[in-house]
């Protein structure tokens, strides 16, 4: 990365910390975009280099994990199935980053349930995901899947996720990040024991 790159990936990051700091000290509807911007030491103009709203702040890895699941099916292995694709993708994301089972994680399910505008916006990244998804292992598996049940397998795959992490963050003697990710991921593969044969 430049240094320019570098200092984008520093303020948004900036960015981010702050927002969950302040979502968790004043809650979401309390914190202002001036609240968040101030607190990362940059101007309220500047925010909107980086985010369009407020709770994008909440996900923001959300296109990095689809790219880890489109990257895993075009480099998939000859004879991977479907399934072991989308275990290899969740198997890099963990890799790469600790945020799936952040405060960050915990604090965006808690108020995906509570606030409306978060709960929408998660959906409809989540949905738009999926079909992305659907659509690259329909295109990648043509003798084995359509896409409706491209669309199935990759419903399965992100509710396992999700259905697992709600449970472990329920759990909170269960924080330590390896603990969680080595726990999400059993959980994931035995899910998807039926659609690996």
């Amino acid at each position: 990365m430049s240094l320019r790159e570098r200092k984008r990936a520093r303020t948004r990051q900036a960015l981010v910390d702050a927002a969950a700091e302040l979502f968790e000290s004043k809650g979401y509807d309390g914190t202002t975009i001036a609240d968040i911007a101030a607190a990362a030491e940059i101007g309220t103009r500047t925010f909107f280099s980086y985010f369009a709203a407020k709770e994008d702040l909440l996900f923001p890895e959300a296109e990095a994990r689809l790219q880890a699941a489109l990257d895993a099916i075009a480099d998939r292995a000859p004879g991977d199935r479907p399934a072991d694709v989308l275990l290899v993708s969740l198997r890099h994301v963990s890799a790469e980053s600790d945020e799936i089972v952040s405060p960050m994680a915990a604090l965006r399910l808690d108020l995906i349930r509570t606030v409306p505008s978060v709960r929408g916006k998660g959906l409809q990244l989540q949905q738009d995901a999926q079909l992305e998804i659907a659509r690259h292992l329909a295109a990648a598996f043509p003798g084995e899947l359509d896409l409706v049940s491209a669309a199935a397998l990759t419903g399965a795959f992100v509710g396992a996720v999700t259905g697992a992490l709600l449970a472990l963050f329920a759990e909170p003697e269960r924080r330590e990040p390896a603990a969680l990710h080595e726990a999400m991921q059993a959980a994931v593969d035995q899910a998807l024991a039926p659609w690996r044969g």
